[in-house]
């Protein structure tokens, strides 16, 4: 009797098995490029790039270059993308105090990724994936003064 239902069971089980696949396809979910962003910012304190769009878990890589002339220490530029619940101004009043990690707090809860500060003709990557969450996320430099100069933009999380 045991092993009769074993044997029924496998039969089942593979019955359902076979229906899934061919109802569901045997290919893998398709998959969506990753998004790639470029930004300049410039002496003017802007960015060239002020608002973008990603699918929700997008792979998103974000290159950030200062073409300005400025010298660092008086107009670095960085690239900071926060989760949609921080409250900015917290963020860059807690930002204006980590000048040694370059106006990024350590261990800030809540940010999806950023550069490190740039200089003159510096470039850098980061890469991190969208939140599944739809809704708009800033990107900002938070070195002090750039955010309210409009050295920003958003993210738009959309299906």
């Amino acid at each position: 009797m045991k092993t009769k239902m074993i044997q029924s069971l496998s039969i089942i089980t593979f019955a359902c098995t076979t229906v899934f696949l061919v109802v569901a396809g045997c290919s893998p979910a398709p998959t969506i490029p990753p998004k790639e962003v470029k930004i300049q910012a410039d002496d003017k304190m802007k960015f060239d790039v002020t608002a973008f769009e990603v699918k929700p878990g997008q792979k998103v890589s974000i290159t950030l270059t200062n073409v300005g002339n400025t010298p660092k220490a008086s107009m670095g530029h960085n690239c900071v993308v926060l989760d949609r619940t921080v409250n900015v101004q917290t963020f860059l009043d807690a930002a204006s105090m980590a000048a040694s990690t370059d106006y990024v707090p350590k261990d800030f809860k809540g940010v999806l990724g950023h550069t490190k500060l740039l200089g003159p003709s510096e470039t850098d990557t980061f890469e991190f994936s969208a939140p599944y969450i739809p809704g708009e996320y800033p990107f900002f430099c938070s070195f002090p003064g750039h955010y309210s100069q409009g050295t920003k933009g958003v993210m738009t999380v959309k299906q």
